[in-house]
């Protein structure tokens, strides 16, 4: 897991995304114009969540969300995803 400084506002999350397959089931191995967004996750900080509305997920929770969900950042040479809480489907 990864210490970063950023602490999310509200119900948004931050996710570091898990990376990409780099082979299929059958040993091939997928070069990077063909690898396809991931879309789980690790989640590394969460905001306070609104009002009415206190957040589900936690620090540490493997999630999975949208393949188009959250914008990127890239913060210390590694990459984020920050999203609201809405864009994740499901806590693994």
């Amino acid at each position: 897991m990864s210490n970063v400084n950023i602490k999310p506002l509200a119900d948004r999350v931050l996710v570091q995304p898990a990376a990409a397959e780099e082979k299929t089931a059958s040993g091939l191995y997928i070069p990077d114009t063909a690898k396809e967004k991931p879309q789980k996750g690790t989640v590394v900080a969460v905001g306070n969540g609104k009002k009415d509305e206190p957040l589900t997920v936690k620090v540490g929770d493997t999630v999975l969300y949208g393949k188009y969900s959250g914008t990127e950042l890239n913060v210390e040479g590694k990459d984020f995803l920050i999203m609201r809480e809405s864009d994740i489907f499901a806590i693994l």
